[in-house]
């Protein structure tokens, strides 16, 4: 299992916007187009 991770850098640490996590590729897509065109997730594995 995989999550998508984008982290905002122009928020605090621990601000409810400085990061968000996408359980699908399609969940971030839609989101960035949204909220921010020119942001990017990173994958990663979810460890169990």
């Amino acid at each position: 299992m995989t999550v998508f991770v984008y982290v905002n850098t122009a928020k605090q640490v621990g601000d409810i916007e400085h990061i968000k996590i996408f359980a699908t590729v399609n969940a971030a897509e839609r989101w960035f187009e949204e909220n921010d065109p020119e942001g990017v997730a990173f994958e990663y594995d979810v460890i169990e």
